[in-house]
């Protein structure tokens, strides 16, 4: 292909927190790489996914829900929304069907200084009727000039994705794709890992854990047919590491057996996990412990 035929951009991926983006770009890809949770604020950091569409690469990123909270953690989450938004070529608001709008105009009034051109995704439209969808379609209408086009959207129900993928390629900038065309992610098999860890703990324990916890990758032995994963949890409190383990060890097995089976889905050979688990006292409201686990400010 002419290299004056491509077109290569940054989308950045946004919304309030648990509004679907990573169900989306999950879809779009067609791989299970981005932190998908029914929790709000799943996803922590930026993750590159990479969807190639005719002659275009489109280089997602997706991103932490939009949100205001003060524990530090939730401030590194909300700033690397913030950076996403700034460095993107083009934006997908997410909007579930359901949402008031008043979730969009806040979104216009944070981006309003930044000027970056965006596409409204009215998503999970699968679960309302018709009239509801188009009742909708309505009130986002008196905005028709702060978005380039607005796209219903369905996971379940396979609905907008085509349609989606030509209006971004429209907007992006004709440039050369800037990686492999093989490639689904800039991101390292650590992190990939790290994630599908933490999307086990979300799964399988209660409410209150997984967003006291997190997941740090001590060791990894790669083969061609086996991966060794060495892996700690870090958690808050001595209670939530008793929670963890459980009785006899069955709930860290249990979590253990899930994790495995999602990072031997993505790797597609045999994994090993060894997994422990570790308190460190207010590790989410300390610089330090932060980038210790990879969150650098």
């Amino acid at each position: 292909m002419s290299i004056d035929n491509m077109h290569c951009g940054f989308v950045a991926v946004v919304g309030r927190p648990n509004a679907g983006k990573s169900t989306l770009l999950n879809h779009l890809v067609g791989e299970r790489l981005a932190m998908v949770s029914k929790k709000a604020q799943a996803t922590r950091k930026r993750m590159n996914i990479i969807v190639m569409h005719n002659n275009a690469q489109i280089i997602f990123i997706d991103t932490p829900g939009l949100h205001e909270k003060e524990k530090l953690l939730n401030k590194f989450m909300l700033e690397e929304a913030i950076k996403a938004i700034g460095d993107a070529d083009l934006l997908l608001f997410i909007a579930p069907v359901s949402d008031s709008i008043k979730e969009y105009e806040k979104f216009l009034d944070k981006i309003a200084k930044k000027g970056t051109p965006h596409i409204v995704v009215l998503s999970k439209i699968d679960q309302v009727g018709n009239e509801k969808i188009l009742s909708k379609i309505s009130e986002y209408s008196r905005y028709q000039d702060k978005f380039l086009a607005l796209i219903p959207y369905s996971v379940k129900k396979n609905i907008g994705q085509k349609q989606l993928l030509d209006e971004i390629v429209k907007y992006l900038p004709k440039h050369p794709w800037l990686y492999d065309s093989e490639i689904l992610t800039t991101e390292t098999i650590r992190t990939i890992y790290k994630e599908l860890i933490r999307q086990a703990l979300f799964e399988k324990l209660s409410d209150e854990i997984p967003y006291e916890s997190d997941v740090l990758i001590d060791r990894i032995e790669e083969s061609d047919d086996i991966d060794r994963v060495y892996a700690s949890i870090i958690t808050e409190k001595e209670t939530q590491k008793r929670m963890i383990i459980g009785k006899r060890a069955e709930s860290i097995k249990r979590l253990g057996s899930y994790a495995r089976k999602l990072m031997e889905e993505f790797a597609q050979k045999r994994v090993y996990l060894e997994l422990h688990v570790i308190v460190r006292k207010g590790w989410s409201k300390n610089k330090e412990a932060l980038e210790e686990i990879g969150y650098m400010f």
